[in-house]
């Protein structure tokens, strides 16, 4: 049987294709790059905010017109089932905590069993140099806007050694670029008497001096706690200067309506204790625009945030009512203008201040890897702390750590000449 897979959203979803595809591949079934060479196509969904679900929806509806067998996995698979089935009534469901149970889902026509496992128990099958890898299932908070962590459960770390050999699977396979993933991998470890310092270290020891390693978003809340052992783990050259840290909001209020339990204080300190130890620091953050009460003087707190932090990287999102939250009953929801607005303010000022922070690159030298084709006759890699550059050069193999010196500057990437 020829097998498709589509996956959308998170590293986490990218992470469970790997291993759907790991398995399929054990069972003897084939793994197809188009729709039309399929019998059967897998859709790994994402719900994480109502124009996401619309497109979900939407595509769904299109597969459907094929006639091919449908499994829907991802999120949509675990809290919006009853929405799948008014667009697609047949389709099989495989829950994001069960991706290990593919083959039955395709082998048998009664409703599968699912038992949770594992999943670094698993074989991976990867078709890039790219290899996500999930550290931990789940979540050990609430957050009152998320329906991700209503999808995908309580916290479940993985054990260190059998992340490793998952790691090590992946570098056999040719993978050069690590993303260990999780929804919160400051989490990882709370539940079974570990930590991410640990494992990245673990992790570091393997034998090969020729891959990178990324790690996923921390919540703030976690990442203070363990700070120390974090900073640490973060040492190694392997691991790329790269902190992925969603603030959500500038405003202290704000902050607890959603439910996140730390301060933006606490964000401070951690963005300044990252920087003392690592200079050059990629800061990646992530703003809900519009969050239900949010006044204009408390959005003023999260631009003054901005300007004082000077994040390369900010992800804006309109704020989203989510079906199961608590936000979603929340009163005092904010105009369509009005979010409209104050997110058209926020990306001027993020990509100001993306541009000043790749400005000070240009004239330096680094060894980037590569990681993917571009256009125009281009490549693109990722320097040490992660910042992509694009290179003007086609025949270079993915993979390769070449030297180049950074020639230009824009507000999402670094041009580089080849030394």
């Amino acid at each position: 049987m020829n097998v498709y897979v589509e996956t959308y959203g998170c590293t986490a979803n990218k992470s469970d294709a790997a291993l759907i595809k790991g398995v399929l591949h054990r069972n003897g079934y084939n793994i197809v790059e188009t729709v039309e060479n399929a019998d059967t196509i897998v859709v790994l969904t994402c719900t994480v905010i109502d124009t996401t679900e619309q497109r979900m929806l939407s595509r769904l509806k299109n597969l459907k017109k094929t006639g091919k067998k449908i499994v829907v996995s991802g999120c949509m698979a675990s809290v919006q089932v009853d929405k799948v089935k008014t667009v697609l009534p047949d389709a099989q469901f495989l829950p994001p905590q069960y991706p290990y149970h593919i083959a039955e889902v395709l082998d048998k026509k009664e409703t599968t069993c699912f038992v949770e496992k594992n999943k670094t128990l698993f074989p991976r099958y990867y078709d890039d140099i790219i290899a996500p890898i999930s550290i931990a299932e789940g979540c050990m908070f609430s957050c009152s806007y998320c329906i991700t962590s209503l999808a995908r459960g309580r916290l479940r770390s993985y054990p260190i050694n059998e992340i490793k050999k998952t790691v090590q699977q992946a570098l056999k396979q040719g993978c050069k670029e690590i993303q260990l993933t999780a929804q919160d991998t400051s989490s990882y470890g709370l539940d079974i008497r570990s930590n991410l310092g640990d494992l990245l270290n673990s992790i570091c020891m393997i034998n090969d001096d020729d891959f990178r390693i990324r790690v996923g978003m921390m919540n703030p809340c976690t990442c203070l706690k363990k700070l120390d052992s974090i900073i640490q783990g973060f040492n190694d050259s392997k691991i790329y200067k790269f902190l992925h840290l969603p603030v959500q909001s500038g405003d202290d209020e704000i902050l607890s309506k959603m439910n996140r339990k730390y301060t933006v204080d606490d964000f401070h300190k951690i963005i300044q204790r990252f920087r003392e130890r690592y200079p050059d620091v990629s800061i990646s953050t992530d703003i809900i625009v519009g969050f239900p009460t949010e006044t204009d003087e408390q959005f003023q707190h999260t631009i003054d945030l901005l300007k004082n932090v000077k994040p390369d990287i900010v992800n804006i999102t309109r704020y989203s009512a989510r079906p199961f939250t608590k936000a979603k009953t929340m009163k005092g929801r904010i105009s369509t203008d009005v979010v409209k607005e104050r997110s058209k303010k926020l990306t001027k000022l993020c990509n100001k201040i993306s541009k000043k922070n790749n400005l000070k690159y240009i004239n330096r030298e680094y060894t980037v890897l590569i990681t993917k084709r571009g256009k125009n006759n281009t490549i693109m890699g990722r320097m040490e702390n992660y910042k992509p550059v694009v290179i003007p050069e086609r025949n270079i193999e993915l993979g390769s750590f070449i030297n180049v010196k950074i020639i230009d500057a824009t507000s999402t990437y670094l041009v580089g000449s080849i030394i």
